[in-house]
């Protein structure tokens, strides 16, 4: 296959490079020229928010499956619609959990509690602000992805995310946000009632989305492993190789910590089940993922 992947220049779209270059497909990526493409693969420059920039870099060429890494919003999603309209035959955004946002379900979430025709699209906000789109990043992804099931002239999915764990090059902080107080006994703000998450490995999501380019299925897919996790069993793999002590600090109101959360919408992985792709189970990876992240060098305080 011709793949275009926009964006995929950290984490685990770099993985996602990999393994497609791997199976033999042609890899192009477009990206605003901040970083290099692997080498050895080409790359376009250009800012997606630019529609005339994007559709002259784009002149002349087509690809059997674009691979979105970095659609937030309607307006990108607009852009991404009309620019490929005769580029592509399949389109598959990466999308995330946080489009469940409203969600409280007990249940495990499927993709059809959300219904994206109920989803109002504003691209009159302002997107464009970075501490906005932060604040509003599950908004984002939803009317983008309402935006493309709103209907496209080509093949359309979207790849659910859930929380991604592991690897070396892990830039959310979010794990050391633990070891560190966990090494030192400080307390870790969690809510009164702290339900688990759905996570997905780092070496997962990326094989995952490679498989999604060459699929032929439409519409949203929750992708993660089995097993939900509690912040207590993150905190419990930190534990061995920082040592220290996790202390929890339940708390009513205000912030706490990341991955530790006051309303459940773990999500159901059975359309992926059901369209022939099987997730490995948490227990499987956690304690690498976890190692990986951290590092050998935490247990000395080096990283933390």
């Amino acid at each position: 296959m011709d793949v275009l992947v926009i964006g995929g220049n950290r984490y685990f779209g770099k993985r996602l490079i990999a393994l497609l270059r791997e199976s033999g497909h042609r890899i192009t990526v477009l990206n605003r020229g901040s970083s290099p493409a692997p080498e050895g693969i080409e790359q376009l420059v250009a800012d997606r928010d630019d529609e005339n920039a994007l559709a002259s870099v784009l002149a002349g060429r087509s690809f059997d499956v674009v691979v979105d890494q970095v659609c937030y919003t309607p307006r990108q999603a607009e852009i991404a619609r009309r620019v490929f309209a005769t580029r592509t035959r399949r389109y598959v955004m990466t999308s995330t959990v946080e489009v469940y946002e409203y969600e409280d379900s007990a249940e495990p979430v499927a993709e059809s509690a959300l219904d994206l025709a109920s989803v109002a699209v504003d691209t009159d906000l302002p997107w464009e602000d970075p501490e906005f789109l932060e604040a509003h990043y599950g908004e984002g992804k939803r009317q983008a992805e309402a935006v493309f099931a709103a209907g496209t002239p080509f093949a359309w999915a979207s790849v659910r995310v859930a929380h991604v764990l592991g690897g070396a090059d892990d830039f959310t902080g979010r794990l050391d946000h633990y070891a560190r107080r966990i090494r030192a006994g400080e307390p870790i703000a969690v809510p009164v009632v702290n339900h688990p998450a759905t996570y997905v490995y780092v070496e997962e999501i990326a094989a995952f989305l490679a498989w999604a380019a060459g699929a032929a299925f439409t519409g949203p897919v929750n992708a993660h492993s089995a097993s939900p996790l509690t912040t207590a069993d993150l905190c419990a793999e930190i534990e061995k190789l920082v040592g220290g002590r996790t202390v929890f600090r339940e708390v009513e109101v205000g912030e706490v910590s990341p991955f530790s959360f006051a309303r459940s919408y773990g999500m159901s992985n059975s359309r992926a089940s059901s369209l022939g792709y099987s997730f490995t189970d948490s227990g499987e990876w956690l304690a690498k993922a976890v190692s990986e992240t951290i590092g050998a060098s935490g247990a000395s305080g080096a990283m933390l």
